[in-house]
């Protein structure tokens, strides 16, 4: 019998784009559900409107509500602030924090 998929969100700097992205296809190869980021079409990140980057902000939330886990792509141990607001977000609401790089 196949085992129930995690759903897993994935959290970290949108520098890491590669590590992401593989990091995501390793997962869904294990068998679990990857949520993840959008990445803007924009290089230049004032692109968004506030009112957008707070619906972004939101809704990345919501889909860590939906998860059982998230996982932080933290390349050479990088955490910046937004992400550690997913950090603490997801440890206010008892979700799984899995870490790509040992903190």
């Amino acid at each position: 019998m196949d085992k129930k998929a995690k759903v897993i969100t994935m959290c970290g700097s949108l520098k890491f784009k590669k590590e992401f992205i593989e990091y995501s296809e390793k997962l869904e190869l294990e068998g679990n559900c990857v949520l993840s980021v959008i990445y803007p079409t924009h290089e230049d990140k004032d692109y968004y409107t506030e009112e957008q980057a707070n619906l972004l902000d939101k809704l990345h939330k919501q889909k860590i509500d939906m998860s059982d886990s998230i996982f932080v792509v933290n390349v050479d141990g990088y955490i910046g602030n937004s992400t550690k607001s997913e950090i603490e977000y997801a440890k206010a609401i008892n979700k799984e924090i899995l870490y790509l790089e040992k903190i």
